[in-house]
């Protein structure tokens, strides 16, 4: 039931909030909120009315990326309170913002820690792809697993973020892209790279920024469809740690070819 209140809750304000303001934003309406970082009032409002519901239907601390930007504080809920909501209201706002349809609405349920729920939802698309811990990934109701990855690094296709890479990390992956049958930049939204890994569009993303409400999502996706997502040494990854790195794969084949080909 809970599911099925939250999926209602994301579908109505994207069809409330965010696709009348698709490709119709006034200057306006985006801004800088840090060097590099845009936002738009849909963010902020799509954002204060998921939090508005959330708590109706269950009263614990909200985590927002906009909320987050005003109070800091406000994330330390996700390793003190039992329970906390994670929200991404906007998920690739730059993308949004150039009129393109690579953006997400993105939450997750966070108890004692571990993500036990997590809906991602596309809104230009329509699509809505859920995972519960123990249960399952499942895209528009259909339940789905993750095939496994071609054993030769041959034949995996990847996507990596080189904008927030160290100098020295994006020196060996260069040096590392040329094993690979393609690396690309991805979307630019986790909330879009996620779901196209368990589709099986991609067989490993590379991240290093981990922002909780971008990856809790999409790592219960992963994970729950069989997959893998561990910091680059090898833990699994929680919401609360934000240590940079992290390689989501097809499975742990996948995964151990990559990080020995990405830090041999």
């Amino acid at each position: 039931m809970l599911i099925d209140k939250v999926t209602e809750i994301l579908r109505e304000t994207a069809q409330a909030v965010i696709l009348p303001r698709f490709r119709a934003l006034s200057a306006g309406d985006v801004e800088e909120k840090s060097p590099g970082e845009v936002v738009t009032m849909v963010d902020r409002q799509a954002e204060a009315e998921i939090t508005r519901r959330l708590r109706e239907l269950l009263d614990v601390p909200v985590v927002g990326e906009e909320a987050v930007a005003g109070d800091p504080q406000l994330v330390a809920a996700l390793s003190e309170a039992p329970t906390a909501w994670l929200v991404d209201p906007l998920d690739g706002t730059a993308n949004f913002i150039a009129g393109t349809p690579d953006y997400a609405v993105m939450a997750a349920l966070v108890r004692h820690g571990s993500t036990v729920a997590s809906w991602i939802l596309r809104p230009d698309a329509g699509r809505l792809y859920v995972a519960e811990q123990g249960a399952g990934t499942w895209r528009d109701g259909v339940r789905i697993r993750r095939e496994p990855a071609p054993r030769d690094p041959a034949g995996l296709r990847g996507a990596v973020l080189t904008r927030f890479l160290p100098p020295a990390d994006r020196l060996r992956m260069a040096e590392a892209a040329p094993h690979f049958a393609a690396v690309e930049p991805g979307a630019r939204c986790a909330g879009v790279d996620y779901p196209r890994l368990v589709d099986g569009e991609l067989d490993f993303v590379r991240f290093q920024r981990l922002l909780p409400w971008d990856h809790a999502p999409g790592t219960l996706l992963l994970t729950e469809a069989g997959g893998v997502a561990r910091h680059l040494d090898g833990v699994p990854y929680k919401p609360a740690d934000t240590r940079s790195g992290l390689l989501g794969a097809a499975d742990a084949r996948c995964w151990e070819t990559v990080r020995s080909l990405m830090d041999p």
